[in-house]
């Protein structure tokens, strides 16, 4: 089995297990370190993930996946929040990020800020100042959550 292949069918596992927590999956990574693993997943809810929530799910998941035999070798399963201003790679994580503030910095060298209202294969259409803008996905250098936080200047 190749490593997206396993990926897969991990994801396939955990989904279940976090939809009946009413968590959802923004992003999981497999590192290979040494003799031991690191499987690292990232999820959410509406109104925020707490420690107690990563705990819970992190010994459900532990369980699950030991029982499944995907993960052969010695493994840490670490669980939490994506963060405040986590970096948007994968188009799971641009869907997941709909509706939230996103800074996008892109090749021609200037950067832009604003609610990423929809995403496709072609572009990201984002919200900036009222405005509707189609950013190509090709001209994004990076991407990250912007803090939507309450002490926020505006301009």
């Amino acid at each position: 089995m190749s490593e997206e292949d396993r990926i897969a069918r991990i994801e396939e596992v955990v989904v279940p297990v976090l939809r009946d927590h009413g968590l959802e999956l923004v992003d999981l990574e497999w590192k290979a370190h040494g003799p031991r693993g690191v499987l690292r997943l990232f999820i959410d809810k509406p109104g925020g993930v707490g420690i107690k929530d990563c705990e819970r799910v992190s010994r459900e998941i532990g369980d699950v996946l030991d029982v499944s035999g995907l993960i052969e070798e010695r493994y840490d399963l670490e669980v939490s929040s994506p963060g405040l201003d986590r970096p948007l790679k994968t188009d799971r994580e641009y869907r997941w990020a709909r509706g939230k503030r996103v800074r996008c910095w892109l090749t021609e060298g200037r950067d832009l800020s604003g609610r990423l209202v929809d995403v496709n294969d072609q572009c990201l259409v984002m919200d900036v100042d009222g405005q509707r803008l189609d950013v190509a996905r090709g001209e994004v250098r990076k991407a990250r959550l912007e803090p939507d936080v309450p002490w926020r200047r505006q301009a």
